[in-house]
């Protein structure tokens, strides 16, 4: 137990030690509990640490130092036992001086002083916590909603995009199709054509072979004559 506080010694409360050191309360509590991992006392009222000199210079030591944390933690725990061992050099305060310096009345106006100044710092960081939590909910809801209009907005494009495409798929379809029958319909055209002319050289040629067949006949029925020599002619 911790016997090393002086008469009418000032005590600290965490957001004064913050002041004092330069450093930030959290970051006061931050060190304060490495400090008591490694076996540092602090006097306490309740949870709370108060903080008296040598403890304000330890922690002036850590902010100080370019040694790694645990080892100037360390350091300082083991120089707090030796305080704490060795024989006091001048008189000190028995246990329980502490108690007794609290039941000054200027020492414990100041002492509650301090106190309410804690709370109140305690209370205003209690507010300003609920007020960030209450605005990190509203950009939450704000993100989801930003999400979900996204989301349908890029679902809505996919769809119409799927539509525009399936339109045009079956535009060429369509397309496809038409020129499929125009082609068809074009050929049946040139294949009759082509018929057709078949017929008209086939009837010509028949119409070319009847007419040779009656000048034949007619020629083989008159007398020989000139137009029978010239047949003849023609045959040979």
């Amino acid at each position: 137990m911790r016997h090393d506080i002086q008469p009418n010694e000032r005590a600290y409360t965490t957001k004064e030690v913050a002041e004092e050191v330069g450093i930030a309360t959290p970051t006061v509590r931050k060190y304060g509990q490495m400090l008591e991992r490694y076996g540092y006392e602090f006097f306490k009222d309740g949870d709370r640490r108060i903080f008296v000199k040598t403890d304000v210079d330890a922690l002036i030591a850590i902010r100080d130092t370019d040694k790694p944390l645990n080892e100037i933690t360390k350091e300082l725990v083991q120089l707090q036992k030796e305080r704490l061992e060795a024989p006091p050099e001048t008189e000190v305060a028995a246990p329980g001086t502490y108690d007794n310096s609290l039941q000054d009345p200027n020492q414990l106006k100041d002492f509650m002083r301090a106190l309410a100044s804690e709370l109140a710092a305690a209370r205003e960081m209690n507010v300003q916590l609920s007020n960030d939590m209450a605005q990190l909910k509203t950009t939450v809801s704000r993100l989801q909603q930003d999400h979900h209009v996204i989301s349908s907005g890029v679902g809505n494009s996919a769809q119409k995009t799927q539509a525009k495409l399936e339109k045009l798929k079956e535009q060429q379809e369509n397309q496809y199709e038409t020129l499929l029958e125009q082609e068809r319909q074009r050929s049946e055209m040139l294949q009759q054509e082509l018929q057709n002319m078949r017929e008209e050289q086939k009837k010509e040629w028949q119409m070319q072979n009847d007419f040779n067949k009656r000048l034949e006949q007619t020629v083989q029925h008159k007398p020989q004559g000139i137009f029978g020599k010239l047949f003849a002619m023609f045959r040979e």
